[in-house]
C-alpha cells in the first residue's frame, strides 16, 4: 500500500500531462494567405496553390484558374463550393477540417459532403 502512496502523486501528474496533450489549433490564422498543397494523383506528385480571403478562394492547378466560395462555420471548418462548376462532380461542396496547426502549415480532412469516406492533407502557407 505504501508504495501505491508514492506512485499516486506521479501517476495524477503524467495524466494530468497527457490529457490535457491536443494538436495545436490556431486555426484563424489560416483564413486568408497563398498556399500550396502537394498530393499524389495516378503516381505523380502535384501541387496545387490557392489564395483565400475569407469568403472567396482561388485555386490553380496544372494551368487553370477555378474560383469557390467559403463559408466558415467555426474557425476550423469551412465548406468550399466552386462559383461555376464544369460538370456534375464540380457542383458538389467539400467538407474542410482543420486539424492541427503549425507557425506555417495546417493538417485538414476533408470529405464531399454526403460522403463518408475521407481525405487528409497539410496545406503550407506561402505568405
Amino acid at each position: 500500500m505504501s508504495m501505491f502512496k508514492k506512485l499516486l502523486p506521479t501517476l495524477i501528474v503524467i495524466f494530468i500531462v497527457v490529457s490535457c496533450y491536443g494538436p495545436q489549433r490556431d486555426c484563424a490564422r489560416f483564413k486568408e494567405g497563398s498556399f500550396s498543397f502537394t498530393t499524389r494523383i495516378d503516381g505523380e506528385d502535384v501541387t496545387t496553390t490557392f489564395i483565400r480571403n475569407n469568403s472567396i478562394e482561388i485555386d490553380y492547378f496544372k494551368g487553370k484558374t477555378d474560383t469557390s466560395f467559403v463559408r466558415w462555420i467555426n474557425d476550423c471548418e469551412y465548406i468550399v463550393k466552386k462559383i461555376n462548376p464544369r460538370n456534375k462532380s464540380e457542383e458538389k461542396s467539400i467538407h474542410m477540417k482543420i486539424l492541427s496547426t503549425t507557425d506555417n502549415s495546417y493538417t485538414f480532412e476533408y470529405n464531399i459532403i454526403g460522403q463518408s469516406q475521407k481525405s487528409r492533407g497539410t496545406a503550407i502557407k506561402t505568405n
